[in-house]
This record gives structure tokens, sequence and C-alpha cells, in this order.
């Protein structure tokens, strides 16, 4: 290996693999990195070495056994930067539902033949519950666009630039007509972070906030002004708590209570 570039390590905990996938597209992103730099762990192409000291690691998946924690810290340990990808590294993604059952421990009965040979934490929880995050990346899936920019400030040696807008500056900028005030249909892309090229907006389809909650945004008022096209609390609170409901913001306009549809349902 060339000691001049970086190492770089990719690692999967509880997901679904669609963030690494994003590596693999089919627009020469994977042959580019491998041109900048020393791949020495990514288990779905071929390399592996989990052990190993890396300059970057970029880190998928949530956090949802006691051998997530444990792993999780020897990556810490041997990264001089771990960026968490997507929205269950970020804020523990639909793995988080979990949380929102009555008795979440009936998802384990139902889903799996054998439950008892699964050893779970009681919740899954993103990644900056256990260790110190240096960067992440908002998405279910993550963006290509701001997966390049994290690796060329990499490169470079400059500190993560984080976007802070919410996505209906991305709509404005694209001219996609408001589907909450021309078409009243819900959206969240008020309250949403920017990053996703508005891509639900883009398609007529309102935004669900896979991005998490942007800096600085009336969660409250956009909760009230849902209610008023005629969703019910449940409901509201279930758009809040989709994707990224596990970060405060969220999990607060979320808080309705357990759902009224069985023990094994959120």
């Amino acid at each position: 290996m060339n000691r001049n570039r970086l190492r770089l390590g990719v690692y999967a905990l509880s997901g679904c693999g669609g963030c690494q996938a994003v590596l693999l597209d089919g627009e020469g992103l994977l042959l580019e990195l491998a041109g900048r730099f020393d791949i020495v762990h990514f288990a779905a192409i071929g390399p592996c070495a989990p052990d190993e000291r890396v300059d970057l690691a970029l880190v998928e998946g949530s956090v949802s056994t006691p051998a997530h924690v444990e792993r999780l810290s020897r990556i810490r340990a041997a990264s001089a930067c771990l960026v968490a990808i997507g929205a269950c590294a970020v804020s523990g993604g639909l793995q988080s539902l979990r949380g929102l059952a009555r008795d979440g421990s009936r998802w384990p009965l139902d889903l799996y033949p054998h439950p008892e040979w699964l050893d779970l934490l009681d919740r899954p929880v993103p990644l900056a519950r256990y260790v110190k995050v240096d960067a992440v990346l908002h998405g279910c899936p993550i963006d290509r666009r701001a997966l390049i920019r994290v690796l060329c400030d990499r490169l470079a040696g400059v500190a993560p630039r984080p976007e802070r807008r919410p996505v209906c500056m991305e709509c404005k900028q694209l001219g996609v007509p408001c589907l909450l005030v021309a078409r009243g249909e819900p959206c969240l892309g008020p309250v949403t972070r920017a990053g996703c090229g508005a891509l639900c907006p883009r398609g007529g389809r309102g935004c669900y906030a896979c991005f998490g909650p942007a800096d600085l945004v009336n969660v409250a008022g956009l909760g009230a002004r849902l209610a008023s096209l005629g969703l019910g609390q449940e409901e509201v609170a279930r758009r809040f708590r989709f994707v990224a409901g596990d970060v405060d913001a969220f999990r607060t306009a979320g808080a309705v209570g357990p759902a009224a549809h069985g023990p094994e349902t959120p």
C-alpha cells in the first residue's frame, strides 16, 4: 500500500446496506476511491481487516446488539476520523421504531423462528450514543454528492461542512412548487435538513424527513399545519417518527404514547 495516501475503512452494523451501495454505484465512485485511498476494510467488495488502523472510517447501521457496542468501540479506537453514514447510524433509523411499541420485545418473537438466538439491546441507537462521531451523512440512503464532499474535505484536510438549510430551500432553488401550500400535501420539507436535492418533492411526493431535522426549525408549527390538513395526532406523530425519529426534535413531536393497533405495531 502507498503510505502517502489515506487509509479508508467501510463498516456495517445493523442496516440494509443501502448506504454502502452508494459507493458501488455505476458512476465510477469506487474506482475513484481506489485511486485516492487505500481501501483497508470494505467486506462487501473483498478487503477484510476490521481492526486495522484507518484515517477515515465510514460506518453504516445502528447499534443494535452488545456485540455492536464492542465492535464500534474498536472501530473508533482505530480511526482518526469516524463518519456516521445514513439515518440508521445518525439517528437509529427505522430500527428505532421498536421503541414506540407497547412491548418492543414482541418484534423478535414475531419475526424470527429462533429469537432465543438473538442478543439485542432494548432499542437500536445511533453511533453517537456510544462513541465520538466526527461527521455525519444524513439520508436513507445517503446522497452521493454529500459523500464526495466529505471524502474531498478529508483529502484536503479541512473540517466537515454540515448542511444546515431545510429542504424547502432546495425546492426554491430548483423551481419545485410547494406541495404543502399549492396542493395541501403533507410534507416535512420545512423542518428537514437539505442535502437530497429535494428528491421526493421533485417527484410530486411530500418529503418524509429521511435527512433528519434541519437547524432552527418550528416542528410544533408544522405539526399544527399537518393537523389542519386532516391528519390525526397519531398520524402526525408517525410522520415525524418514521425514518429519523430518534433525535430530540422529532422524538418530542412524535410523543403521543404507544400505538393503538397492538403491542407489535409502532
